[in-house]
């Protein structure tokens, strides 16, 4: 294992992510405390409780995911598709530097650009509204592996793309919606039945149900198969990325 190489690639992202803190770290923060400030404070106060827990309390896994996902793949996307684009990715292809090296450089600093906004959205929701968690042990290990997760499909997106607009298409086209759809704001319990079933055929519904039940003990599917299907997930993204490296797809090219 090259370590240097890990710890320059990491250093590299990190330092860019400082540079650019209020884009990357201060305006999510911002957006976010929007939802808890209108959804949380003002109408929440006014709604009654979903599965014993306030709603203003009970929205605050949803946001917490909302911009866990668009932010880790946001981060790992520009940061590898950064050298596609200047033509760097090429010394750093020609480098005695292998795969697992170039990934753990680029996920790890996504993954903890991530683990930072989630820790400072936690903590600035504290302020509009109270919250409790049940079981902080698990509530960090989801959030470590949402976050690992979401980083590496997001370096598939950054290698995939060919142009600056790809980047957005499937945080605003695909990922955001499913949020939004997966629960975020309500229960599915709360849906027709039919729509029930539909809704389990979103993959962000077992990723909110499973962060929730961190919170709150309470969860719209079994935790078990939340993990279950946020692990296999990460597994699939992993063997594509084998395939990217071993193939070359878009980077040698």
């Amino acid at each position: 294992m090259n370590m240097p190489a890990v710890r320059a690639i990491y250093r590299f992202e990190m330092a860019r992510t400082f540079r650019t803190i209020t884009q990357s770290i201060a305006s999510p923060v911002l957006s976010t405390s929007l939802y808890f400030v209108v959804f949380g404070a003002a109408i929440g106060s006014r709604m009654g409780t979903v599965g014993g827990v306030s709603y203003g309390a009970f929205i605050i896994p949803g946001l917490v995911m909302l911009a866990l996902l668009n932010e880790s793949i946001s981060n790992a996307s520009f940061g590898i598709y950064l050298p596609k684009w200047s033509g760097t990715i090429f010394e750093l292809l020609s480098a005695p530097v292998g795969y697992v090296e170039v990934l753990l450089g680029y996920v790890g600093a996504a993954t903890t650009k991530s683990l930072m906004l989630g820790v400072l959205i936690l903590a600035t929701a504290r302020v509009f509204v109270p919250y409790e968690i049940a079981h902080p042990g698990w509530m960090a290990g989801y959030l470590l592996l949402t976050s690992v997760t979401f980083s590496m499909f997001g370096f598939i997106i950054g290698v995939w793309a060919d142009d600056f607009q790809k980047l957005q298409v499937v945080p605003l086209m695909v990922v955001t919606p499913l949020t939004f759809l997966g629960g975020a704001f309500y229960s599915i319990n709360m849906l027709p039945p039919l729509w029930q079933k539909i809704a389990l055929f979103n993959p962000v519904v077992y990723l909110i149900s499973g962060f929730r039940w961190s919170f709150y003990g309470v969860a719209d599917v079994n935790v078990v198969l939340s993990t279950l299907a946020t692990l296999a997930f990460l597994g699939a993204c992993m063997a594509l990325v084998a395939w990217i490296f071993h193939t070359g797809y878009k980077l040698k090219s």
